[in-house]
């Protein structure tokens, strides 16, 4: 599952890197929402490497991994949330395959920010590539939010499991380390 969020993450702080060089290449501000997700994404990132490592020595309590986990789901929810918004309006199988990125780009998020009020969307050279390159984006941050979430239940569970939560005796008399912190992985041989 670390793989597949650190594959995510460093393709969302890819997609987002070129967004930013293409606005900033047409002088254009930079909108708030590429800047958190850029923020995000590295912090996460970070944080899933760093886990990754902790993880395979035994030395990441299994309670902080998933309070991190579930701050990480929350993060990633809200960059879903805020990219979200202006992205769900778009159909991408209806703009013209040629468009200036940084001029679409920064029409879009201007557009969400103040909303006319006919209720006409007022995007400005919108382009095929850039419209689903921003879809996935989206997707790739809400695949990302789903698997925090899923490795935080992952975390708690198996910290119950090892903690002695199944109601089968104590961890020692299984044979197990007491320290509900840290974990063994079993040995099938």
């Amino acid at each position: 599952m670390r793989v597949f969020q650190a594959a995510s993450l460093i393709t969302i702080i890819g997609l987002t890197s070129n967004f930013v060089s293409e606005l900033v290449s047409e002088r254009y501000s930079v909108p708030s929402a590429f800047i958190g997700t850029l923020v995000v994404a590295c912090l996460t990132a970070l944080y899933v490497g760093i886990s990754y490592i902790l993880f395979w020595d035994h030395m990441l309590p299994l309670l902080i991994a998933t309070a991190a986990d579930g701050l990480c789901f929350v993060a990633a929810t809200i960059v879903a949330c805020v990219i979200g918004k202006p992205v769900s309006y778009l159909a991408c199988d209806q703009t013209p395959r040629e468009g200036n990125t940084a001029t679409f780009l920064y029409s879009l998020f201007l557009d969400v920010e103040q909303r006319h009020p006919s209720g006409a969307n007022q995007w400005a050279d919108p382009g095929r590539a850039s419209c689903v390159e921003l879809k996935a984006l989206w997707g790739l941050s809400i695949a990302t939010s789903i698997t925090f979430f899923v490795s935080a239940i992952a975390a708690i569970c198996l910290w119950k499991h090892i903690k002695g939560g199944s109601g089968s005796g104590s961890a020692d008399a299984r044979g197990e380390d007491s320290d509900p912190y840290h974990y063994k992985i079993p040995d099938f041989e």
